[in-house]
């Protein structure tokens, strides 16, 4: 189902266009076009993206976007395997690594109220927290720490590891006790490599300098300013508030049937990708952040301040920037945790902004389709209609260029 809504009214129609096989372009600046200059979004090769995720082993997919004042919601399958019920634009949703950007907004917050510095050791804040004085803040926000990833070792198994953990409660310090048993990958701001361990750092500097509880900063100085009603941080309850889409893991033996994940603590990631939300909560949230309403423009260029990751990829604090097959550069976050993946990004400006999620995991054909949402989202229909129906997905997989760290983590 599509439907696109300007105010109070809403227009629905049948979908039928897959996608054209574009080649990705490897540009590493900034947006080619800006975002008055988008094309309107491909509903159409929306809904295709979302059809072909479906037919690669997703229960169900949805997708959201916010365009000046416009809004688009597509969706395919079903929210719940066992009653069938139609999945919906509105359902709420396990967000996985995209509750890294929250994270780092918090933090860049206290550094605006000079009650930290990005460049100061972390140890200065958590006094012997970690083996290596020369880590700083900005090194664990944009994943140059070099601290392990402690979630390579629980989940080498997908579902035996979920299984282990799925009820238990950890305590910020041993999940980073977990990582330092491992060496370090590299010398502190070396290179890039992805690590939930550096936003679980992230989450104990929150409690540390706040003197409160992760949860309570993201209402005070996120959902609460932003009136996300859908987003929650219930951690180390299991349950997701409200009318929500159930999560399915993929089992590492093919032909085994999918596990429901749903219920769970995620208390293997917390600050790292615990936060529950919606696409529409997302898209605001991702709008509101890029056209600065959370931060100082000092700060906001301090997060965009990227290192170069793939081709078309890079990384700043807690913020990814993805440049697609036209040449326009998108922001945001991709998420993956037991039964949900997420694709969350928006325009320079805040402009448009489009939240695409499949309630399933541990699928690398599905997570590499879903990227194809951002191509229909922001680079419009494909010029040449024609040649899409024999390419369906390919565009979407070649967009997406090698699949980053990120996206098989929290």
């Amino acid at each position: 189902m599509v439907s696109a809504t300007v105010g109070r009214t809403a227009v629905l129609g049948a979908v039928a266009l897959s996608l054209l096989a574009v080649p990705a372009r490897a540009v590493a600046g900034e947006p080619h076009a800006p975002a008055a200059a988008l094309p309107a979004p491909d509903t159409a090769g929306l809904a295709a993206v979302l059809r072909s995720a479906v037919r690669q082993g997703a229960p169900g997919a949805l997708a959201r976007i916010d365009d000046h004042g416009r809004t688009y919601r597509v969706t395919r399958g079903v929210a719940d395997r066992g009653t069938g019920r139609a999945v919906s634009a509105d359902d709420r949703f396990r967000i996985g690594s995209v509750t890294k950007t929250f994270s780092a907004v918090v933090l860049l917050q206290l550094v605006d109220e000079h009650r930290l510095a990005l460049d100061a050791p972390v140890n200065r804040y958590l006094p012997g927290l970690l083996p290596d004085d020369r880590i700083t803040v900005r090194h664990v926000l944009s994943h140059r720490s070099g601290l392990y990833d402690y979630t390579d070792d629980l989940f080498a198994d997908s579902v035996a590891g979920f299984e282990a953990v799925r009820k238990k409660v950890f305590t910020y310090r041993q999940l980073v006790a977990l990582s330092l048993r491992k060496p370090r990958t590299n010398a502190p701001g070396a290179a890039y490599a992805y690590s939930n361990t550096n936003f679980v750092v992230a989450g104990l500097l929150i409690e540390k300098l706040t003197g409160k509880p992760v949860r309570t900063a993201y209402q005070r100085r996120v959902i609460e300013p932003l009136k996300l009603r859908d987003t929650f941080y219930v951690h180390p309850d299991t349950a997701i508030p409200g009318r929500h889409a159930r999560g399915y893991l993929t089992p590492d033996r093919a032909g085994a049937p999918l596990v429901d994940a749903t219920a769970q603590t995620v208390s293997w990631a917390q600050s790292a990708g615990a936060v529950i939300s919606s696409a529409r909560d997302l898209d605001v949230f991702y709008g509101a952040l890029l056209k600065g309403k959370l931060m100082s423009a000092a700060r906001l260029a301090e997060m965009e301040r990227f290192t170069k990751v793939t081709g078309t990829t890079a990384y700043g604090l807690g913020l990814r920037r993805r440049v697609l097959s036209c040449g326009t550069s998108v922001y945001g976050h991709t998420g993956a945790v037991q039964g949900y993946y997420t694709y969350a990004f928006a325009t320079k400006d805040g402009g448009r902004s489009l939240t695409a999620m499949v309630n399933t995991s541990n699928n690398a054909k599905v997570l590499n389709t879903l990227a194809g949402a951002l191509e229909s989202a922001f680079c419009g229909k494909p010029k040449t209609a024609a040649k899409s129906g024999a390419k369906s997905g390919a565009r979407a997989g070649k967009a997406t260029g090698a699949r980053t760290r990120e996206a098989t983590g929290a």
